[in-house]
């Protein structure tokens, strides 16, 4: 029955897929230009600003995808890509595997902090109601403010955008986990802890044999929630910072004016973010139990 079920889910997606790349195709299909004289200002203005100038102008070279691409022009430039994705001919034309690289440490290394603290902190936090009820007002003033209205104050006071970078994503990454990581150790069932109490278990024994098991399927909600917000950041983040890194790929190509090379920028991060959701919802898998 399940096999069934994806089975016809795949079909379904297929056929969407196909669609979609249809419409895309009737939507990009070559049409004749306009003449300049039957153009606005504006219009010639953009035209010529998109690498789609009207025809007396110079013809530009096939191998240059001007305007938004069709999907063969895209499927040629991912091909591109995907053929030599280490490469690196200095700092403004790298792989898309080296930019990846880069936007990946960043979040790893982010993440990492933030788990770091979030949930042992958040195990305290679970554990005692008075310090539950007197932190909720900083987690809930906090969380809601945007990562990159920290960017300015990281900046400024840790002076290396790198660095400023990777403090961003762990101050986004912190609140989801914190909250779960805690909302799921006070949740623990009474009974479980009070056959803890009865047997005399230590306190630490305790947290990793009774809390841990049970409150892991929420700390790990947490966790997969935390590493979305997190790839999410981090593209606008390089944005920012420059150098190196998924997002300033991506701004780099729009200034170039390539929308080829911004959708495919655009699909690999959907695709990593997909590839990250995946793991954790495999992990998330492994640690629910069905009563």
């Amino acid at each position: 029955m399940h096999k069934q079920l994806r089975f016809k889910a795949a079909l379904l997606s297929l056929a969407l897929l196909l669609v979609l790349v249809g419409v895309w195709h009737i939507a990009t299909a070559p049409r004749a230009a306009a003449p300049a004289a039957a153009m606005s200002a504006e219009e010639a203005e953009y035209a010529a600003l998109m690498g789609q100038a009207p025809a007396a102008s110079a013809a530009p070279s096939p191998d240059v995808v001007s305007g938004f691409p069709t999907p063969a022009q895209f499927a040629q430039v991912a091909i591109g890509h995907l053929g030599d994705p280490f490469y690196d001919n200095g700092p403004n034309d790298r792989g898309i595997g080296i930019q990846l690289a880069h936007s990946l440490l960043r979040v790893g290394l982010g993440y990492l902090l933030a788990m770091l603290v979030a949930i042992p902190l958040g195990f305290v936090i679970g554990m005692s109601p008075l310090l539950y009820r007197a932190l909720d007002p900083f987690v809930q003033v906090l969380k809601p403010i945007s990562p990159l209205a920290w960017m300015p104050i990281a900046l400024y006071t840790i002076k290396d955008s790198s660095i400023s970078g990777i403090f961003v994503i762990f101050i986004c990454s912190i609140w989801p986990m914190l909250i779960n990581t805690a909302f799921g150790v006070a949740g623990v069932r009474r009974d479980w802890l009070n056959v803890a109490r009865t047997l005399e278990v230590s306190p630490l024994r305790k947290a990793f044999l009774v809390i841990l098991p049970a409150a892991a399927p929420t700390i790990i909600t947490g966790m997969r929630i935390s590493m979305g917000i997190a790839w999410l950041v981090i593209v606008a983040a390089e944005m920012l910072i420059g150098g190196n890194g998924i997002g300033y790929f991506l701004w780099n190509e729009w200034n170039n004016l390539s929308l080829a090379n911004v959708i495919f920028a655009v699909l690999m991060i959907g695709v990593v973010g997909m590839a990250l959701d995946l793991m954790f919802a495999a992990l998330q898998k492994k640690v629910t139990y069905v009563e």
